[in-house]
């Protein structure tokens, strides 16, 4: 599995016919920012200006920043790029959010960010930022709303390719599959800490409701 567009990367020259002995799971986890992008304004629909933070030694970085503030400019949203390779800067970074008086926080999926999971959660809670993450496992620790693609179903994916794989199939004749299924989370005691209200047009869309 490989989070933004192998094609991209160099990976494969395309999806439906990757050559040399490449293949996969294509997650495309920054084409899903504009969506968290859309729901963090759905649910502050009066907020002026929301953070994303992203990880500068993780190469996609850049990319998730250029999708979020190409987005941005479309709703008219102002956004703050804030960045974050070691552990010691999430307290710089929660103070410029603070001091920029933004209203909400985007964490982009990242490796680095998830092994902070706990952490990154309790300092949203700590300073009262709400946030929404690309994956629900941020959800279910504590966090206020996560959208992305339905990992355990990727997870499948890769499974079914390495058995046909291993059966003699070859990877130039599996083309790259994209995810058809993405789920959105809500922990609705986490908006109550905030003193936030789930509009209704969330919660009928939502995959899970954590109360």
């Amino acid at each position: 599995m490989v989070g933004p567009d192998p094609v991209d990367l160099g990976l494969v020259s395309t999806l439906s016919r990757p050559d040399g002995n490449m293949t996969g799971v294509s997650m495309f986890i920054i084409t899903l920012d504009g969506k968290r992008l859309e729901l963090l304004r759905e649910l502050l629909p009066t907020a002026s200006t929301f953070g994303v933070l992203v990880n500068p030694t993780n190469v996609p970085s850049e990319l998730h920043a250029k999708e979020l503030e190409a987005a941005a400019r479309t709703i008219g949203q102002q956004l703050i790029v804030l960045r974050a390779s070691a552990d010691a800067e999430f307290t710089e970074v929660f103070v410029n959010l603070v001091q920029q008086r933004a209203n909400g926080l985007i964490i982009v999926p990242d490796p680095f960010f998830d092994s902070y999971r706990n952490r990154l959660v309790d300092m949203a809670a700590h300073h009262s930022m709400p946030t929404i993450y690309g994956w629900r496992e941020f959800v279910t620790a504590g966090g206020l709303m996560s959208y992305g693609i339905k990992f355990t179903e990727a997870s499948r994916q890769v499974g079914v390719y390495v058995g046909r794989i291993l059966n003699g199939t070859k990877p130039t004749n599996l083309p790259v599959l994209q995810p058809t299924k993405f789920e959105l989370v809500v922990n609705l005691k986490t908006a109550q800490a905030l003193g936030l209200t789930v509009p209704t047009s969330i919660l009928l869309r939502a995959d899970e409701v954590i109360e």
